[in-house]
């Protein structure tokens, strides 16, 4: 069962007790290796695209759908992220990444080009729980059962006023669990500064927090 809590015009927060975790993600150099044949050759005749076109719609899709709760809007975007990725192939550059890094990117930037030409709530869906723990790491103490409501409340309000990158590290982090080398391969930076950005957006959250209370 899904809660939506509308908080303003910017964003909307979707709330589960239990929500799909992403799906693994890693792969061994061998299998990057492999992959970079993959793309060689779909570079030269996009007739080779579908293997990885195959691979990697689900969880494009699932990236997006987090981001939008709405499948249909889910399945339009990952399309399009798609018939992009195949026309920018070209372009495509072997930074011994998986593939996906770079479909996540594109996938960012349809989301963002979205909201921008629609003026639509940004979607954040996560677990309930995540929310609480979340919750804790910002006010850094165990939460009274009592007041967890409260604070949940106060943490979306406080979401709500956060910039859009800061949103979206804190999305990839506590909401889908992906761990910094993750992170910043979709984010197209270096691990450490993933782990900056990520104390940062913390950071600003806790203020947020504050200007709440």
């Amino acid at each position: 069962m899904q809660a939506e809590w509308p908080i303003s015009r910017n964003l909307a927060v979707n709330v589960s007790k239990t929500m799909e975790r992403q799906g693994p993600y890693s792969a061994s150099r061998e299998q990057i290796q492999a992959e970079w044949q993959e793309i060689q050759a779909a570079q030269r005749d996009r007739m080779y695209f579908r293997p990885l076109y195959e691979r990697y719609f689900e969880s494009i899709y699932r990236y997006i759908f987090k981001r939008t709760a709405d499948p249909e809007l889910a399945g339009d975007l990952c399309q399009q992220v798609f018939l992009k990725a195949m026309q920018k192939l070209d372009s495509y550059r072997f930074m011994g990444l998986p593939f996906s890094a770079w479909l996540y990117r594109i996938a960012g930037s349809e989301i963002a080009m979205h909201y921008r030409q629609n003026q639509r709530q940004r979607v954040v869906s996560m677990d309930g729980t995540d929310l609480l723990r979340l919750g804790e790491e910002v006010v850094e103490e165990h939460v009274n059962p009592f007041l967890r409501d409260e604070l949940q409340s106060a943490l979306v309000q406080a979401l709500n006023e956060l910039k859009p990158s800061d949103l979206e590290i804190i999305e990839l982090r506590f909401f889908e669990h992906r761990p910094f080398r993750e992170i910043a391969e979709i984010l197209d930076i270096t691990e450490s500064n993933a782990k900056v950005r990520t104390y940062r957006a913390l950071e600003r959250l806790k203020k947020a927090m504050k200007h709440e209370e």
